[in-house]
Parts: structure tokens; C-alpha cells; sequence
């Protein structure tokens, strides 16, 4: 018995993500994922965006994270992307060990923990970026790496480090719903 509930486990794992490219393909859905492990909680007092030594950012645990994160996007025929990211280094340092291709720093996707207030407003902004970007009708899958404060707002979803989340959204960028993956 134990085995069949495993067998059925892998298969009903293997369907929900056998769609992923699909989806990602069909210029509706996106994914949007938490930056890697980085110890710590906010960022230290006086930090600067163009200076990393300022900053929290990933540590060991967080480069394995994003590096095998990489890889099962890859085992899931993910080769490449559009890759976009919080200019804030730990979330490029995930975009770049995705290693799925040039990342681009988008405003949109950068943490507005500091300043709450900024949350509504920097959330339209993230939905105009999503509906460009599909609007464009590239077929290249699109992969946004933020933080958990611009994730729920967006998504209503809390996310832990690493955590992706596959969105589907309607054509002004605007979450309709959303699923963990893997």
C-alpha cells in the first residue's frame, strides 16, 4: 500500500509539473520566486544598493539553494528565461545561479520592507512590467526574483527562501492565482 501511495505521489507530481513550460509559455502565467537563503532579517542599518559588503545576501546554504532550484527548472526543460530581479544582491545572486540567462535589475521587484507605504504603488508598477513583458508575445519563459514582502503583496501568498510560485495573470499583469512549485 505504502508503495502505491508513493508511485501516486510521484505521478500526480510529475503531471502538475509537466504543464510548467506550457504555462509558462501560453503568455499567461510567470514565475516569481523568493530570493535564496540569507541569513539574517532586513538589511543592516545604512546599506546601499551598489555596495553588496553593505548588504544581507546569500549565504552558502542560499548559493546550493538557488544553484539546485537552477537545475530542477533545467530537469523540468526550463533552459533558458527572461530573467528579471531586485536590484538588491541576494536576489540577483539567485537570478544568476538560476543560470538560466542574462539577468536584468527591475525597480518593480526591489523590497519595500523599509517603507511600506510604497507597497501599493510599487505593486501597480510590478504589474505594468508583467504586462509588457507579456504582452510582447515572446515565448521565453519569464522568471521574476523579489522578496516576500513584494511577492505577498502581489500575490497574496507568503513565500519562504527559495520559494517559487507559479502565477497566473490576467492581461494587465494582475495575479489571478497562484501555485507553489515545485
Amino acid at each position: 500500500m505504502l508503495r502505491l501511495l508513493c508511485f501516486l505521489a510521484l505521478f500526480v507530481s510529475a503531471t502538475v509539473n509537466a504543464n510548467l513550460v506550457e504555462d509558462l509559455r501560453s503568455g499567461s502565467s510567470i514565475i516569481i520566486m523568493r530570493h535564496a537563503d540569507a541569513p539574517g532579517f532586513s538589511d543592516p542599518p545604512g546599506y546601499r544598493l551598489n555596495d553588496c559588503s553593505s548588504q544581507r545576501n546569500l549565504g552558502n546554504d542560499g548559493r546550493t539553494q538557488a544553484a539546485e532550484i537552477g537545475k530542477w527548472l533545467a530537469a523540468q526543460g526550463i533552459q533558458e528565461a527572461r530573467v528579471f530581479s531586485s536590484p538588491w544582491c541576494r536576489c540577483i545572486d539567485t537570478a544568476t545561479l538560476l543560470n538560466k540567462g542574462r539577468v536584468t535589475p527591475e525597480s518593480s521587484l526591489g523590497s519595500f520592507f523599509e517603507e511600506m507605504s510604497r507597497g501599493d504603488k510599487q505593486t501597480k508598477e510590478l504589474e505594468a512590467f508583467i504586462q509588457k513583458q507579456l504582452s510582447s508575445n515572446n515565448k521565453t519563459p519569464l522568471i521574476l526574483v523579489s522578496h516576500q514582502v513584494n511577492i505577498r503583496a502581489f500575490t497574496g501568498a507568503s513565500v519562504g527562501s527559495g520559494q517559487m510560485l507559479l502565477v497566473k495573470v490576467n492581461k494587465q499583469g494582475q495575479a489571478i492565482h497562484q501555485r507553489s512549485i515545485p
